[in-house]
């Protein structure tokens, strides 16, 4: 389960974190029974950090994003928890208070830039907008800035480029004006949800170095959404991985991914292809399909996908939910499964052998 890592810092100080998320909940009650989106999710940022979430579709990724911009305020949602974001709590503001925040201090780069886009405006206007809804800027002054914005992000000819419709760019270039346009008035928290799906390998790599690189010139902290372990290597210093709504393991890149704790982590490693690895090896997906929010497997909730869950005792997977535990020899790793510490050394180890 090798992977090849960024050298990053790992020293975080929760006392002093610009962004605080305690036991946050969202939850939707439909016909069918409350929907536990999100379940108790609690983390910490630091400004010029970064936080990488991982898990498949339906794990509670984006809709933890979301809430952090208050974008379910109005709907059905019953969001509770604490999110402090530099010393103000934003779960009990009002939509006003929220829309005030929303782009100047905290902003987000959508999954899918074409529909997150307008189809009927120039891509330059949208940006200008968004300057101007937070800056007492004449049009002219907010183009400016918007043009700015489109060359600091590697748009060529951005003067022209400023009049075009979205339609008119690429994927990769959708790209770069989305986060053009999250960036123009200076975030201090930048979120990016899926910012590379769908984006060929090479767009990828760019639209990765570009959100590290303007993360050193504005100094803000960023949380990228994805299920590619690869991006989180590469550009995070922490890792959260989520299942169910609940998170089950969060640590460094360097602890969580050299020597992940959860089943569920190693399978999303083993499914992943590796780079001068054995071409003729099959990947091995994680068998099984995410459980339903509506009504989880009892203990554990990855429990009918574990391939491991016989080597626990008294069949304590079945019934009986892990509690997130600090793992031996780190200062933040934690993780939840009733696996012991040796157990999981031979199942990496053995995992290993398996790879070479």
């Amino acid at each position: 389960m090798a992977i090849e890592l960024s050298p990053q810092s790992v020293d975080v100080n929760p006392a002093s974190s610009f962004l605080e998320v305690r036991d946050l909940r969202v939850h939707f009650p439909t016909e069918d029974g409350l929907v536990k989106s999100v379940d108790g999710v609690s983390f910490s940022l630091e400004k010029g950090k970064t936080l990488g979430i991982v898990g498949e579709s339906g794990s509670g990724k984006s809709v933890t994003s979301l809430s952090l911009l208050g974008l379910h305020k109005g709907s059905r949602a019953r969001v509770s928890g604490e999110v402090w974001l530099d010393g103000e709590e934003l779960v009990g503001m009002t939509e006003a208070q929220m829309r005030a925040l929303r782009g100047q201090k905290v902003s987000m780069i959508f999954q899918d830039p074409l529909s997150a886009l307008h189809p009927f405006f120039t891509v330059g206007s949208q940006i200008a907008e968004a300057y101007r809804v937070h800056h007492k800027a004449s049009k002219k002054e907010a183009h400016e800035r918007a043009v700015e914005m489109l060359k600091r992000v590697g748009i060529p000819q951005p003067e022209r480029r400023a009049k075009d419709y979205p339609h008119q760019f690429s994927g990769g270039m959708r790209q770069r004006a989305m986060i053009a346009m999250s960036l123009v008035c200076d975030p201090e928290l930048l979120i990016a949800d899926e910012p590379t799906t769908a984006l060929d390998v090479t767009v990828q790599a760019q639209i990765l170095d570009l959100i590290r690189d303007l993360q050193e010139e504005f100094g803000s902290a960023v949380i990228i959404i994805t299920h590619d372990l690869g991006v989180v290597a590469e550009i995070s210093d922490d890792i959260l991985v989520m299942y169910g709504g609940r998170r089950i393991e969060y640590g460094s890149v360097h602890d969580v991914l050299k020597a992940p704790e959860h089943p569920y982590t190693w399978g999303l490693l083993q499914s992943m292809p590796h780079l001068g690895g054995d071409v003729s090896q099959r990947l091995n997906p994680i068998p099984g399909s995410p459980p339903s929010l509506i009504n989880l497997p009892s203990g554990c909730a990855f429990n009918p996908r574990c391939a491991f869950k016989d080597q626990v005792a008294d069949g304590r997977c079945l019934s009986e939910r892990p509690e997130l535990l600090p793992v031996l020899d780190s200062d933040k790793h934690i993780a939840a499964c009733h696996l012991t510490g040796d157990a999981k050394a031979e199942i990496r180890s053995a995992s290993a052998r398996g790879t070479k």
